[in-house]
């Protein structure tokens, strides 16, 4: 699932922090361990201004595992696509964009599979019990 916003350049810092809160809620409802990173300069690819990775803590791999990235990419993408908006002063600007990937479903499967082994089951997360009509997986 991508989650994707065009916007004013004096709002896409704000966008972004409610991108990474939208995340942050899926992660937490969903009961994952998780942590968000902010990437430093070296990182970040040449075309995000800013990017924050969500991990998830896998104990099989005993590390943590990127399952979301959402960053501000500010002005390098509507650049090229010449997309403009025209301010009050009648003068032509570019706006900023913003995309994240909210989750990725294989590796928050994985996640949920692992996060919910008991020693003779998988508990599903409560929040998504409604659409599978069982509580665990069991051997």
């Amino acid at each position: 699932m991508e989650i994707v916003q065009v916007n004013l350049p004096e709002d896409s810092y704000n966008a972004l922090e409610e991108m990474c809160g939208h995340v942050g809620g899926l992660l937490k409802q969903l009961n994952l361990p998780y942590r968000m990173v902010n990437l430093c300069g070296g990182d970040l690819g040449y075309t995000a201004a800013q990017t924050f990775d969500f991990e998830v803590y896998s104990a099989g791999q005993d590390k943590w595992l990127e399952v979301s990235s959402v960053s501000n990419f500010e002005t390098y993408q509507t650049n090229r696509l010449k997309l403009r908006c025209r301010g009050e002063d009648k003068r032509n600007f570019l706006l900023h964009t913003l995309n994240g990937s909210a989750l990725a479903i294989p590796r928050i499967l994985a996640a949920i599979l692992e996060n919910g082994q008991t020693s003779n089951s998988i508990v599903i997360p409560p929040v998504l019990v409604p659409y599978t009509g069982f509580e665990s997986i069991s051997n």
